[in-house]
């Protein structure tokens, strides 16, 4: 009886220690007597007990904030800088033997490149050109990684948080602009429409009667507001003579 209950006990202790199942997305990697075997999963996997020993290593796409750093910026701007770091574990066994905890090292890692790169970049390009930062940063994360089995996907700044006083500056900076732009098509408007008066004059120096056509034009629009206005309308041809016999006397003098 004692027999058949230690037989029982060693039977499931070696279950319990032998067998081992991975999901779809994880990868174990097998020490046999401290040496590596190979990663094996996902499904069932079944060890030595006492002899081999398993890490699993998820193998799914991993998102990481890097906490914000302190960054001075080519043209000796302070500001704060944070990113999100997108990677995956493509070969497990290197995750596990070349370093020693892969997520703390990638963060360290991310950290102090986010620092060395925008800190070669002017504050205008950190804010305009976020696409070359980021694929800078990808490259260089990726480069570093390689050796670890990690890949990195993707790498985006977050946000930039600018001083107080830069704001400001910023923000007078932006209503300057504004104003001269709105200066500049004010002015740009003025000469259009001083260009088009030059060319009515010129129309209606050619055609004496189109003045006279504007005049009862005017006097129509006027007529059609409610107002008390009298309008006595006299023919331009009256006044013919009058203009000549002046053209003519100062001709004389």
């Amino acid at each position: 009886m004692f027999t058949a209950i230690a037989i029982i006990i060693l039977v499931v202790f070696f279950l319990t220690s032998a067998i081992r199942i991975l999901n779809e997305y994880e990868r174990g990697v097998i020490f046999r007597l401290g040496r590596v075997i190979k990663a094996k999963g996902p499904g069932l996997i079944i060890l030595i007990p006492l002899i081999d020993k398993m890490l699993k290593v998820s193998m799914r796409l991993v998102a990481m904030d890097v906490d914000p750093q302190d960054v001075i910026t080519k043209d000796n701007v302070s500001v704060k800088v944070n990113a999100v770091i997108y990677f995956r574990v493509i070969d497990p066994t290197k995750a596990i033997v070349e370093v020693e905890n892969y997520n703390y090292a990638m963060s360290q890692l991310a950290q102090t490149t986010l620092r060395s790169v925008c800190g070669q970049a002017e504050l205008d390009e950190l804010l305009s050109a976020r696409e070359k930062i980021n694929s800078q940063l990808q490259e260089i994360l990726d480069t570093h990684t390689d050796p670890w089995g990690i890949k990195v996907a993707t790498v985006e700044l977050k946000h930039i948080d600018l001083p107080q006083e830069m704001q400001r500056s910023m923000a007078k900076q932006a209503e300057a602009e504004r104003e001269r732009r709105a200066k500049v098509i004010n002015a740009d408007g003025e000469f259009q429409a001083a260009a088009k008066l030059a060319e009515a004059a010129e129309i209606i120096e050619k055609n004496p009667m189109a003045l006279q056509l504007r005049y009862l034009q005017t006097m129509r629009e006027m007529s059609a507001e409610q107002n008390s206005t009298v309008i006595f309308p006299f023919p331009m041809d009256l006044f013919r003579p009058l203009l000549k016999l002046m053209g003519s006397g100062e001709s004389r003098d």
